[in-house]
Order: structure tokens, then C-alpha cells, then sequence
């Protein structure tokens, strides 16, 4: 039984890491959240929300500075004051911050926000009992191991889910007649967009797949939507 106990504790830390963080995330957006009210950008969601025979898309701004959109747990999306504000500056047009919206409602449809809270939650249980099993072989480096691994998996995981929240939204902005120009030429913009404050680009940025083969996978579809079945 006692070679079982690092694994059940990391079970009940990475279900505790759960709820701790479903909780921790809804209350901070809920006090830092304003719903979105833009004729443009409303009116370009309301393409989409009759293409997926939704009444509305509600969009939400986070009050923080860092250029960002995400999609909560509980199905909220939410773009970030400092996206925004670039939007309203001309950096950013309508179009590219539908294709932002886009893109977090494939993470929603998809299921990624409440996967990816387990996974945070499932990963530092991982990286626990790693660290707990190597630390008894190689003391002083089974943590660093533990960490590197699990750093691994996140990575993996997170682009994954960009591709398949890429291809939701260049298919939604197809269907809906926007188009997916904005959504490839916004990927061009990003990296300057996230480091005109300064500094290097943030670390969600970093586990994003590569611009030019985020804008490839698109391609690839847009070539796939553009065969006409002969009959």
C-alpha cells in the first residue's frame, strides 16, 4: 500500500488543484469583466452566432493589459482590455478580432477550456508523483526530470488544441462570409502585438504552434473547401 501513496496523493492534490482553480478563475473574471459593446464587432458576431443557429455570442472584456483572448471554463469568452485597445487603435481590425473570437468559441465547442483546467490540475498531480518516484533514484534531479517531462506533455497538449481550435474557426468564418484573410494575416501581427509593451512574448504565445504553420494548416483547408465534388 505504501508504494501506492505518492500516486494517491497526487490524485487527490490534482482534484483539489480542480476545484481550487475552476473557483479562483470564475471569481477573478467576474470581477475583472465587462461585456463587450461594439457595433462592428457585433455585428460580425452576429454572423456567426446565425451561422451556429445561436440567438448571440456574448463577448466579455478582461480588464488586464497583456494582448490575449480565452475561453473559461464555463463557456465565457473574453478578450483583453490590451487586445481591445489595439483594436480601437487600428492595429487590429474587426475582422481579426472575430477571427480571435472565432477561435475561443472552437475552444469551447471543442471542449478545451474545461480540459485544459484538468489538465493543469492532472499535470501537477503528474508532475508530484514524479518527482516524489524519481527523487527515491535520483536524488537532487528527479524533481528537475519531473519538471521537464511534464512542461513536455503541456506543450504538446496546448498546441493540439490551437490547431483544432484554428481549423473550428477558419471553418465558422467561412461559413458565416467573413472569410479567414483576417485570421491568417492577425497571426502575422501577434508577436509584435505582444511585445510592444516590452519584453519577450508571453509564455501562451510561446506554446502556440509556429505562425507560418498555423497559416499553412489553413491554407491546406481553404484548398480542401475549394474542390467541387464532380459528379
Amino acid at each position: 500500500m505504501l508504494k501506492f501513496t505518492p500516486i494517491l496523493l497526487a490524485i487527490l492534490y490534482a482534484i483539489a488543484m480542480y476545484r481550487f482553480s475552476a473557483w479562483r478563475t470564475a471569481r477573478e473574471l467576474d470581477a475583472q469583466s465587462t461585456i463587450l459593446a461594439d457595433a462592428r464587432l457585433k455585428a460580425l458576431c452576429d454572423q456567426m452566432a446565425a451561422t451556429l443557429d445561436l440567438p448571440r455570442i456574448k463577448v466579455h472584456i478582461y480588464e488586464i493589459d497583456p494582448v490575449n483572448g480565452l475561453a473559461a471554463p464555463d463557456g465565457r469568452i473574453f478578450i483583453t482590455r490590451g487586445f481591445y485597445e489595439k483594436y480601437r487603435k487600428g492595429e487590429v481590425s474587426a475582422k481579426e478580432m472575430a477571427s480571435v473570437i472565432a477561435h475561443e468559441l472552437g475552444h469551447v465547442a471543442l471542449g478545451h477550456s474545461r480540459r485544459r483546467m484538468i489538465d493543469f490540475s492532472g499535470q501537477n498531480a503528474l508532475r508530484t508523483a514524479l518527482a516524489m518516484v524519481l527523487s527515491r533514484f535520483l536524488p537532487g534531479i528527479g524533481v528537475l526530470i519531473a519538471n521537464g517531462l511534464t512542461m513536455l506533455l503541456a506543450a504538446r497538449l496546448s498546441r493540439s488544441d490551437e490547431y483544432e481550435a484554428d481549423a473550428y474557426a477558419s471553418a465558422l468564418l467561412t461559413k458565416s462570409g467573413i472569410g479567414t484573410e483576417a485570421q491568417k494575416s492577425l497571426f502575422g501581427k501577434l508577436e509584435d502585438l505582444t511585445k510592444s509593451r516590452g519584453g519577450a512574448a508571453p509564455a501562451w504565445l510561446m506554446s502556440h504552434p509556429k505562425t507560418a504553420e498555423r497559416i499553412k494548416a489553413i491554407e491546406v483547408l481553404e484548398a480542401k473547401w475549394a474542390v467541387v465534388p464532380t459528379k
